[in-house]
């Protein structure tokens, strides 16, 4: 997959402060790599500084199997160091890594239409839908996302949000090679962090929104902040960059960066505005622009999403009147507001609400609709190993928002599922208390919500949306909040 490619040319992508050892003469027929094991002959190693183990700790041992060059932060002592190797000392050998990928495989975000999304909630839907209007539009084109990757038609499973740099590279390379000339991906924190995204050329940046999230790998509210406008930050003068100016932090976004400064709002005036005319649980006759559309979207949020949508697409440079036809075939993306309905009228919806605020997003939404002549009962729970700051927080607003919860097992990981429950339940009021059951299994606090509704009333599992699996003391084991719900409500497929 990766392109025939010159020592030369590989290092010409980085800028070495220290270079030892002659650069090796003519095309490099070995692989890019960055763990040390798989690390063999003419191949070129990047010691990068990971969350879990230091890259540079390895380099002594790729003394003698015939590795070509190490790309490091520190070049080692003389006496650990392999004559045969060459050493080229970077400022920052994760930006380097991923500037070497990105060369590596023939620069293929330079060949497509790169459009990134951040933000707290609202990345996959936005990006999803950004790659299903290009496919609708006629081009051919990819997506990077949560759920799973795309190339045209065909389904690569997602392991990250976004990829280490050499897999991204990749499956960019493999995109072009298909002839793909528009790609969307998902641009989570971790990998503007991490650099993962150096070397990509992007022809646009969206930005949803921003509320509390990953603070366990951040430490502050602020510092996740930064890691996403770092995203923009770097984005060239030749990119766009649309920002949602109904979150407080959307235009701070724009601060630095050298990008086409766009708008896009629900409340007020902007470059691309949204307006709800009317909706309910089944989707929402939206104006845009001015100009009416009916999505099988539902929801302030999935509103915002549409607006986002519609802003790119025409940045992107699509026509403005195929774009809203287009607007009209959408589907909703997998585990976000999946709805099911019983023969006996009861309504459930499946999301991947994992955050406070998105809890309060979809409960809202379907509140929005609803109003007070039907009950919500919403069942939730939160990941274990993740920030214990927002449990008795979700659990709180799903208390505040819901008629009865039902707090249970998420993906406990290698928690203990009942402390995450009891975290949780430390936000709950007394009188949230008495509306509030908890059942550790998830498949039967699912059945039970299902068995509390009458018919009218709308049930919400919230948190695993498109997940398959429910991950206990490292081992996953198969799970479906949508198979369970189909079960609870007697729905055969």
């Amino acid at each position: 997959m990766a392109t025939a490619v010159t020592f030369e040319s590989l290092f010409s992508a980085i800028k070495p402060v220290e270079t030892v050892g002659s650069i090796p003469a003519g095309t490099m027929h070995g692989q890019l790599r960055q763990d040390s094991r798989q690390a063999e002959q003419t191949d070129v190693f990047v010691a990068v500084r990971g969350v879990n183990a230091d890259g540079h700790k390895f380099i002594p041992t790729l003394n003698g199997r015939g590795v070509a060059a190490v790309v490091c932060e520190e070049i080692p002592e003389p006496d650990m160091r392999d004559p045969q190797i060459c050493y080229l000392r970077v400022a920052d050998s994760a930006e380097a890594l991923g500037l070497l990928a990105s060369r590596y495989y023939g620069d293929p975000s330079h060949r497509l239409q790169l459009v990134g999304v951040t933000g707290t909630n609202g990345k996959t839907t936005t990006a999803t839908l950004i790659y299903e209007m290009a496919r609708l539009e006629g081009c051919r084109a990819g997506l990077l996302s949560t759920v799973a990757n795309y190339i045209e038609g065909e389904v690569i499973p997602a392991t990250h949000t976004t990829p280490d740099p050499l897999e991204l590279n990749r499956l960019l390379a493999r995109m072009v090679e298909a002839g793909c000339t528009v790609a969307a991906m998902e641009v989570s924190s971790h990998a503007a962090h991490q650099k993962r995204i150096a070397g990509l050329k992007f022809a646009g940046g969206v930005f949803t929104n921003l509320t509390r999230d990953h603070l366990d790998y951040h430490g502050t509210f602020e510092a996740y902040r930064d890691a996403k406008k770092s995203f923009f930050d770097s984005l060239p003068d030749t990119a766009f960059a649309l920002t949602n100016i109904d979150d407080r932090n959307g235009m701070i976004m724009l601060q630095n960066t050298d990008a086409q400064r766009r708008t896009y709002s629900l409340r007020g005036m902007a470059d691309f505005t949204g307006q709800i005319i009317e909706q309910d649980l089944h989707g929402t006759l939206l104006k845009l622009n001015g100009n009416e559309v009916h999505t099988r979207f539902t929801g302030h949020y999935n509103a915002c999403n549409l607006t986002a949508v519609y802003g790119a697409c025409l940045l992107m440079g699509m026509d403005p009147e195929a774009t809203l036809v287009n607007m009209s075939r959408l589907v909703p993306v997998a585990g976000r507001f999946q709805t099911f309905r019983s023969t006996e009228g009861v309504t459930a919806v499946v999301d991947y609400a994992h955050t406070p605020d998105a809890v309060v997003n979809i409960i809202s939404a379907v509140r929005e609709v609803v109003g007070d002549n039907s009950r919500i009962i919403t069942v939730v729970g939160a990941g274990g190993n993740r920030d214990k700051g927002k449990r008795p927080i979700m659990a709180s607003e799903a208390a505040r928002l819901s008629d009865q919860v039902v707090l249970t097992s998420d993906n406990p990981r290698f928690e203990d599922p009942d402390e995450i429950i009891r975290d949780m339940e430390a936000g709950l009021t007394a009188e949230d208390a008495r509306r509030t059951i908890s059942i550790t299994d998830r498949r039967q606090a699912i059945r039970t919500a299902v068995t509390l509704a009458n018919p009218g009333d709308v049930v919400i599992i919230a948190g695993k949306g498109h997940e398959d699996y429910q991950e206990i003391k490292g081992v996953k084991h198969h799970f479906d909040d949508r198979e369970e719900v189909e079960a609870a409500l007697g729905i055969s497929r």
